[in-house]
């Protein structure tokens, strides 16, 4: 047996368990060793019942004597309790609220071992543990005391019927008769770092040594995990160093950057670029005048002016006789964009041409031969642009908006419109640099950390769906006041279809009943193309007093005259989303708010809810929401580029992801030698694709 035998052969697996073992990702034996318990148990103060004391957390092995559900007067609140003895003859009573299930595991004579904290029950006088971890023990458990309980006992999250206890045993057989592994980690960096061989590593990573800290294993610091997580987050790095060194490699466009484009992009500002955007103009300016092709992340809060920046960066690639193509997610942000560049671009005299699939066969045929005959230098649109029969006559610039709706081949197919074109990827979801290292190691990052001048911070306050009455007075006392408002209706677990008609039937309401002398408009996802457009168009010059929408504006929609945002059900969303809807208003100089209601909120909805009240910095928002959401959830289940690790934590192990990303840059950058690089790369293109699920490299 090696690390690929396919997990049905491993002893103990089986066809039928070798199903659910696999629907959770774990396919070969190495798969198996390399997947860690989630938390640990000191289990070896195992003791009789007759020496016990309260307080104390004791396994105690034990027989089920007699298990019954005490009723409650007013309420059945679901109360199990089993009376259990051991050798010593003496009784202790184990609790559970809510667990009625029981009844059918802990039957008279069940051999259990219960884990917990030991307790006075003074109301009867005895010892009794609540809420005890247990495991029911059978005759037929090898060597069933020293694995499950005496000792620090590994904790499995189950994978189907394969339940932690079953894991515990497969993995027992499995580290006691390891296969041979190659410890593929360079052998200068594990012992300079002091990092146990990968072998060592695995079996004290399931089975710790019994002097090990329960503290730094549930903090995933013992010796063992530390050298797991750093080998996953060394792979990953070094895949991307490598990939960051092709890209180099290349021969791109050298942009010119003379007095032409500076006078260009003079003429095009609308207002006096800030301190940040000329920064980080600056470093994409250089990138383009180099000879490899640039691959950027422009990274900036709501309203920081990530479009003007990357308009003067099409400016650069134009005035050198090349063309630009914008890549948005959805139709409303690309029309959004068309509309803002056509703008910004008129004085200059550039075509700007959109091109999103609810055009019309002709208006779709007529952008496509101006991409291509080179009559249009920039190009705004949807997945629109990435199909074949869409060419460029020179294509230089690609930017790609809301990377992280994306996947990493739909950037990949925009580049190849043209010949190495410089890339710029922006995002106006603020992410932690963790992150960003992670998703985007192929890429520099540039932050727009500061917001146009005269602005005035967003002022966010909480409403329950109680006070809609004086949110609506608010509303109106601001429309009064010359300004405009949008009032948003989420709905994350329904569909699209149910979010439309809860608002659709929220803009009938309001129109009748509440604000029946203004002009109240609709916008959601299902209205066809040139209606969105119109109601856009008419929001913008000030026609529709109040647009009640679904969180199709929840990026890209320009109306500095809007001033307040409600948000209905805020509790339905992250933190991100929020702000990137309250990014709607507060676009122009007056005062401006964004109301959040809510109707019931859990303990962690109170404290999303009051990060949004006390903070308007998208990064600090963005670093809590990762915190109450994870990875994942924070990215959308759509994120292609999120690798998945075994056992790192991005936010658990900041550190050791930085210092895996440091190691790995200096080991392509300065190997040891040939032969340890070329290994190097030979092990993660045999392991990039199936570990991390990220593109393969050369």
């Amino acid at each position: 047996m090696d690390l690929t035998t396919p997990v049905m052969y491993v002893k103990g697996v089986g066809p039928r368990r070798a199903g659910d073992l696999e629907a959770k990702g774990l396919s070969t034996a190495g798969d198996l060793l390399h997947y860690a318990p989630f938390r640990y148990e000191d289990r070896s103060n195992v003791k009789p019942i007759s020496e016990l004391a309260p307080g104390e957390m004791a396994t105690v092995l034990a027989e089920v004597e007699s298990l019954h559900s005490p009723r409650f007067q007013r309420k059945d609140l679901g109360l199990v309790e089993a009376v259990v003895k051991d050798a010593s003859s003496v009784r202790l009573t184990a609790k559970w609220f809510h667990a009625q299930y029981l009844a059918n595991v802990l039957t008279a004579g069940t051999r259990v071992a219960f884990f917990g904290k030991v307790e006075f029950d003074t109301y009867k006088g005895e010892l009794a543990m609540l809420h005890p971890e247990f495991e029911v023990l059978r005759e037929d458990d090898e060597d069933e005391a020293g694995l499950h309980t005496g000792r620090i006992v590994p904790i499995y999250e189950a994978a189907g019927k394969v339940t932690t206890r079953v894991l515990r045993n497969i993995l027992k057989r499995l580290t006691d008769n390891l296969p041979e592994l190659e410890d593929a980690l360079p052998e200068t960096i594990r012992q300079r770092l002091k990092l146990p061989t990968l072998a060592k590593a695995i079996r004290d990573t399931h089975f710790p040594p019994a002097e090990t800290e329960v503290r730094l294993l549930n903090g995933f610091r013992s010796p063992a995990q530390v050298r797991m997580i750093f080998e996953e987050f060394f792979w990953l790095e070094t895949g991307m160093a490598f990939k960051r060194g092709q890209a180099r490699a290349e021969t791109g466009i050298a942009f010119a950057l003379n007095d032409q484009v500076r006078e260009q992009i003079k003429r095009m500002l609308p207002f006096k670029p800030t301190g940040a955007q000329k920064r980080v103009l600056g470093e994409i300016a250089r990138d383009m005048a180099a000879g490899a092709p640039m691959s950027r992340l422009l990274q900036g809060d709501v309203g920081s002016g990530k479009t003007i920046v990357a308009a003067q960066a099409a400016i650069i690639a134009v005035e050198n006789g090349y063309q630009a193509a914008l890549l948005a997610p959805t139709e409303i942000l690309a029309t959004q964009h068309y509309l803002n560049l056509k703008k910004i671009f008129e004085p200059i005299g550039y075509q700007v041409l959109p091109l999103v699939g609810s055009m019309k066969k002709k208006e779709k045929e007529f952008a496509k031969s101006a991409f291509q005959s080179g009559f249009a230098q920039i190009a705004v649109g949807t997945h629109a642009l990435l199909e074949e029969n869409v060419e460029f006559q020179r294509l230089g610039l690609a930017i790609i908006d809301e990377q992280h709706r994306f996947g990493v081949m739909q950037r990949k197919k925009l580049q190849q419109k043209g010949v190495t074109p410089d890339v710029l990827v922006m995002t106006a979801t603020p992410i932690p640099r963790t992150l960003a290292l992670t998703i985007y190691g192929d890429l520099d990052v540039s932050v727009i950390d500061e917001l146009p001048p005269g602005r005035k911070p967003i002022q966010t306050l909480h409403k329950t769906a109680l006070e809609l009455e004086q949110v609506y007075s608010a509303i109106l006392r601001e429309v009064r006041a010359g300004h405009q408002a949008y009032i948003v209706y989420p709905a994350i677990e329904e569909s699209e279809t149910l979010a439309v008609k809860a608002a659709s039937a929220a803009h009938a309401e309001l129109a009748r009943d509440v604000f029946p002398t203004l002009s109240v408009g609709l916008l959601h996802g299902k209205l066809p193309q040139e209606e969105k457009e119109r109601v856009m168009s008419a929001f913008q010059r000030g026609e529709i007093h109040v647009l009640v929408s679904t969180t199709v504006i929840e990026v890209g929609v320009d109306v500095p005259n809007a001033s307040v945002m409600v948000i209905e059900n805020a509790e339905r969303f992250g933190l991100a989303q929020i702000h990137q809807l309250r990014g709607r208003v507060g676009r122009g100089a007056a005062q401006s708010y964004c109301v959040l209601v809510t109707d019931k909120l859990s303990e962690m909805g109170k404290e999303r809810i009051r990060t949004l009240v006390d903070s308007t910095d998208g990064f600090y928002i963005a670093e809590m929401d990762l915190r109450l959401r994870g990875p994942g959830e924070f990215l959308g289940t759509k994120q292609s580029g999120l690798p998945v690790f075994r056992i790192g934590n991005l936010l658990r192990d900041k550190e050791i992801l930085e210092e895996a990303r440091t190691e790995a840059v200096s080991f392509v950058e300065h190997p040891p030698t040939a032969g340890d690089l070329q290994r190097a790369i030979e092990y993660v293109r045999e392991h990039w694709q199936r570990r991390y699920g990220l593109a393969l490299i050369g």
